[in-house]
């Protein structure tokens, strides 16, 4: 059908609007990778503003020598792969069973879970049973603290739920059972909700901050977030014995602080669209039943 006058109107109006919030998202970010990839007389004479001047990759070297970002990086992927693993495993082990209307007691099992959603035990309360668990500088902190969220769940829950039955039948009388249905048959047809997930779960673990803070005494057990944010406060990374003169006269603080944003930044944005094909339709197809 085509478009009306008033329609391509709105449409135009749309485009011009999202774009400039797009650029308002993307413009600082470009800056601080220039403000990087810069001379320090074009960042401290504010001459930096899109593109490098003076192209070096100085700050990155010292980025890495003068602060523990490598052992952080190292620290964040662990983190975040283990925890995306066992939280999809758990969300799915949830999920599944509430998905079948032969469940016992199944819509007082999801209110139970939704009732986490509003009303939580609260910040010390959770922090008394982590340490009675004896879970303090251990990442199982992190792990069993952000096993399941309650809202991923649901949304694995009507997925599995908008799965035509037929297909499900058809399994059983092959003689599946609940596991190798769910193994054989749900899972490789919940490929586009299992990569929304995990996108969702990789991002919460990866930017994990106040519950590293919290449970992680160790500091050379910090996650990449935690050492980025004390570099963000602190102005003596410059001052590493490790750095030579030279070193410490090329870079100022603030392009260090850049690249300690970037670093943060980037890994997220390298994985995201080989999963953004799944992203849109894992949400749309979880989150309407029927």
């Amino acid at each position: 059908m085509k478009a009306t006058k008033g329609e391509r109107i709105f449409y135009a109006i749309n485009y011009v609007l999202l774009g400039l919030l797009a650029l308002t998202c993307i413009l600082p970010f470009i800056h601080i990778i220039a403000l990087s990839l810069s001379e320090r007389s074009a960042v401290d004479s504010g001459h930096v503003f899109l593109w490098p001047v003076g192209l070096q990759f100085t700050a990155y070297k010292i980025f890495f020598i003068a602060s523990p970002a490598f052992s952080a990086f190292k620290n964040s992927i662990i983190i975040t792969i283990i925890g995306v693993v066992l939280s999809l495993l758990g969300t799915i082990l949830a999920a599944y069973p509430l998905s079948r209307s032969y469940l016992f007691a199944r819509r007082y099992l999801t209110l139970g879970m939704v009732f986490t959603m509003l009303f939580s035990g609260g910040l010390i309360p959770t922090y008394l049973v982590v340490k009675n668990m004896h879970l303090i500088d251990s990442y199982w902190s992190l792990w069993l603290t952000g096993f399941i969220s309650t809202y991923n769940m649901l949304l694995m829950r009507s997925y599995f739920e908008n799965i035509p039955y037929e297909v499900q039948e058809a399994a059983r009388i092959d003689g599946c059972s609940d596991t190798s249905l769910l193994i054989r048959v749900i899972l490789p047809l919940s490929l586009p909700m299992l990569a929304t997930l995990a996108l969702f779960y990789g991002i919460s673990y990866w930017n994990a901050f106040m519950s590293v803070l919290m449970y992680i005494n160790q500091s050379d057990s910090m996650n990449l977030t935690v050492v980025v944010q004390a570099m963000l406060q602190k102005n003596d990374l410059l001052n590493s014995p490790s750095l030579n003169v030279e070193e410490q006269a090329a870079v100022a603080t603030e392009m260090v602080k850049a690249v300690g944003v970037v670093v943060m930044v980037v890994p997220m944005l390298v994985i995201y669209p080989f999963l953004q094909k799944y992203f849109v339709k894992g949400v749309m197809l979880g989150s309407v039943k029927g």
